[in-house]
């Protein structure tokens, strides 16, 4: 891994998810090798705030502790775009040797690499998913071509239901609430940060 390119590195709360409140380290990569039509998510580039392109892991780690204000163990989100196009052994080696928590996001696409604490994979309709099990799985919903149920056996600790943000959110947002009454199995995931204005 020659570069590592970030969007934007932020320090904020996770807003969505069994980990949403969490304060972390939002570390966005830059690229993803899906392009959903729905994506709300701005990953090209590295110029959002706290972006720009590094050298080595270390600098990388040392960047992300920088933003971090507590004496409590980092919680470094790792999130795209696709983060593992470029989160690699190196990256996890420096994170987990400052003592950070590695939260990953993910589309479900790639092998996931060892020793990360928390995994949250959100699949994509037409597109075969690698990982079957993780700490939680999100449905972008509704999702044409995607249907939740075909996931409910696979080996997920959390499963959510959360509502595709476009011009039919309103209508979206029931749609999800009525799935959830529907199969309770899942549950309801808001993006909290849409309506606090949080990063």
């Amino acid at each position: 891994m020659a570069d590592y390119r970030i969007k934007e590195m932020i320090l904020t709360l996770q807003g969505e998810g069994a980990k949403a409140g969490t304060a972390v380290v939002l570390l966005r990569f830059e690229g993803c090798n899906l392009k959903c039509s729905f994506c709300d998510t701005d990953f090209t580039g590295t110029d959002g705030e706290g972006g720009g392109v590094f050298a080595t892991a270390q600098e990388l780690a040392d960047a992300v502790q920088k933003k971090w204000r507590s004496s409590l163990p980092l919680n470094v989100l790792c999130t795209g775009g696709e983060p593992l196009m470029q989160l690699d052994e190196k990256l996890i080696k420096e994170f987990h040797a400052r003592g950070y928590n590695i939260l990953l996001e993910t589309n479900g696409t790639f092998p996931l690499p060892d020793n990360l604490n928390w995994v949250c994979v959100s699949p994509k309709a037409g597109i075969s998913t690698v990982l079957k099990s993780g700490d939680e799985i999100k449905i972008v919903f509704p999702q044409e071509g995607i249907d939740p149920h075909l996931y409910e056996n696979m080996n997920f600790t959390h499963f959510w239901i959360q509502p595709m943000y476009n011009a039919d959110y309103e209508q979206n947002l029931k749609a999800s609430i009525d799935y959830c009454i529907s199969h309770p199995n899942w549950r309801l995931s808001l993006q909290t940060h849409r309506f606090t204005g949080m990063p």
